[in-house]
Formats: structure tokens, sequence, C-alpha cells
């Protein structure tokens, strides 16, 4: 009797980005490619390069430098991460470059601790968000965030961006700053926590403005 005919084993195949073929064809002069790379990312890097600078003209030169650097290195990106991961920390280096040419601000510590009215914090408080009680459209509760996000350290405001803003995950945000999961944790904590203080602080002014 002959032998049953052997299972077949699964073919396990591992997915492959997209990105990754348009990259292979960018490479090899395939400038339609890259095209499509541009139109699929332009946004989502002008709005960090803008969230980052708080300036839309600096934010439209970055994005263009952006680009055109990735293309200078694109023989760099190994594929290790995600084309738009990678993308962004060529955006994230070029948009910090641009705030320190300006010098106007002080020099603000990464790190520096958060000063808040009620002392010590939980560390688990993360909750950035207005309290919902506060009655505020859509349009004026964006405009609030956005003025809010400018008073940030650009330490701070690049990681809330990128995590917060973007919903990178906390490794995609770890790769493209080049920073420590922990870092990016510490950092993003300390951003909420001195975001959600501005914000109350403007919306208890503006209670007592109305009530005043």
């Amino acid at each position: 009797m002959p032998d049953p005919m052997p299972a077949l084993e699964p073919t396990i195949t591992e997915e492959i980005h997209p990105d990754v073929a348009l990259v292979e064809r960018a490479r090899a002069g395939d400038g339609s490619a890259f095209e499509q790379l541009v139109r699929q990312y332009d946004r989502q890097i002008f709005r960090v390069a803008q969230h980052i600078t708080q300036n839309r003209e600096d934010a439209e030169d970055i994005t263009q430098d952006a680009f055109f650097k990735a293309y200078q290195k694109l023989d760099q990106f190994q594929g290790n991460s995600k084309f738009s991961t990678w993308l962004v920390r060529i955006a994230v280096n070029e948009s910090l470059m641009r705030l320190r040419k300006r010098k106007t601000s002080k020099t603000v510590s990464m790190d520096e601790d958060v000063q808040t009215d009620e002392g010590s914090i939980p560390r688990d408080f993360a909750e950035w968000r207005p309290n919902p009680e506060q009655q505020y459209n859509q349009a004026e509760l964006g405009d609030i965030l956005r003025k809010t996000i400018q008073g940030l350290p650009p330490g701070f405001r690049t990681v809330f961006t990128l995590r917060d803003i973007e919903n990178l995950s906390t490794e995609e945000t770890a790769e493209a700053l080049g920073l420590s999961v922990p870092a990016v944790k510490s950092r993003l904590l300390r951003a909420r926590l001195q975001l959600r203080e501005r914000l109350s602080r403007y919306f208890k002014q503006k209670k007592e403005g109305q009530s005043g």
C-alpha cells in the first residue's frame, strides 16, 4: 500500500510594505515612484514640521528639504523601519535645525522638570485633554490646542506631535527621534502634564473673564 501523500507545509511569506517596492523603483531611477511617495507623505511631513516650528513658511521649506534629502539618501534606507518613520526623522532633524537657527527663544532642556501649581503629580497621570464639562466646538478647541502646544519646549513638542497628533507608536517615535522608548515615554508624560496645566489655566482664565 503506497504511503499517503505528505501534507504540504504552509509557505510562510513575510509581508513586504508597498513603500519598499516604491523605494526600490526610485533607487533604480523611476522618478514616478518617488513622486508617489511624496504624494503619500507630504501632508504628514508638513504637519510635523509646522507643529515643531509653529511657522507655515518654515514648514513648507522643511517639507521640500526633507524630501530632497530623502531622495539623496535613498541608498541609506535599510528597510528595517517604515519609510514614513525614516522620512519623519529627516523632517524632525530639519525642523529642530531651523529652530536652532532662529536663536530667539531661550535654550530649554528637553528634560526640564515640570513646574506645576499642584506640586507633585502621580506618575501615571497622562490625560492632557481639557475637562469634558467645558463646552467648546472642535474648531475653537483646535485653535486653543495649537496655541497651547506653541508654549511647549521643542523637545516635548516634538514627542507630543509624533505620538499624540500623528499617532506614531512609542517605538516608531523613539526610532524617528533616535531616543530610547523610556525616554519617549518620559518626555511624552511631561509634555502631556505641561499641556494639561496650560489648558487648565486657559480655561480658568476664560471662565473668570466670562463671569467677571
